[in-house]
């Protein structure tokens, strides 16, 4: 299946189990593939190699060249990086319940988001609530009891302590929007003599952040892999599709189905 056909495909994934909108779609069908052989395929990949991955959620990423892409991500992560060290230096921890508490912020566990209706990993409300929800947590904990899936996500991996980060650094980022290079880079949308329409770039608040959890938790591998295990929780078949996407786009070639 070509890469274009595939992104057709899972753009209501992405809507519906990334984003939180509910859309009414045909369910798509992909090669079903083996959970730990895919996660063990996407380990490899280095953080640097998901940006053409990253920034295809991006809403102009049109508009961007492959080189302004890999640049941006590099920054990204180098971004995220650093408002980890700053973060758990300012309250001298690592763990991201305790920094939760230190910055005042209010963390709750609800099963699914109110209401129901959408899936949702975890979210983060201004100015100062994080929600991690459960359901997917704990679909995606008893997958981590096969021991092909453990190994290669390895013990490291506490998943709703891996969501908390991830929500943290846009709480932070949100504090430190005067300076923070995701909330001050910009792209020129249009010029018209002294007007001009200047736009944040929303793919590099979500790669800091991807970065910043990485940093936190130790993982040795990009976080992006959480996408096809919780989505794997709910539908082996949309992930096997999100894995061959991811595959596509870092340019490897995806393992053979089950079949």
């Amino acid at each position: 299946m070509k890469k274009g056909e595939i992104r057709e495909l899972l753009k209501p994934i992405k809507e519906g189990f990334l984003t939180g909108k509910s859309n009414a779609y045909k369910r798509p069908e992909f090669e079903l593939r083996d959970l730990g052989t895919m996660l063990e395929d996407l380990s490899r990949i280095e953080m640097l190699d998901w940006y053409k991955y990253a920034f295809s959620r991006e809403p102009l990423n049109g508009k961007f060249t492959d080189e302004q892409r890999r640049t941006w991500m590099e920054q990204s992560i180098a971004c995220g990086q650093e408002y980890c060290r700053l973060i758990c230096k300012k309250y001298s921890s690592n763990d991201p319940v305790s920094l939760a508490k230190s910055m005042g912020l209010k963390v709750s566990y609800p099963a699914l988001p109110e209401g129901g209706d959408r899936i949702l990993f975890a979210e983060y409300r201004m100015p100062n609530q994080i929600s991690i929800y459960m359901d997917a947590v704990r679909k995606a904990n008893r997958l981590l009891e096969k021991p092909e899936v453990l190994e290669v996500m390895t013990g490291k991996l506490n998943i709703s302590k891996l969501l908390l980060a991830h929500e943290l650094f846009h709480c932070v980022e949100d504090q430190y929007k005067n300076e923070i290079f995701t909330q001050n880079e910009k792209i020129r949308l249009w010029n018209i003599g002294p007007f001009h329409n200047d736009s944040l770039i929303i793919a590099l608040s979500e790669i800091a952040a991807m970065a910043f959890a990485k940093e936190m938790t130790r993982i040795p591998y990009a976080p992006y892999l959480m996408d096809v295990l919780l989505v794997y929780g709910y539908s082996p078949m949309e992930a096997s599709g999100l894995y061959e996407e991811m595959m596509g786009y870092a340019g490897v070639e995806p393992c053979s189905s089950n079949e």
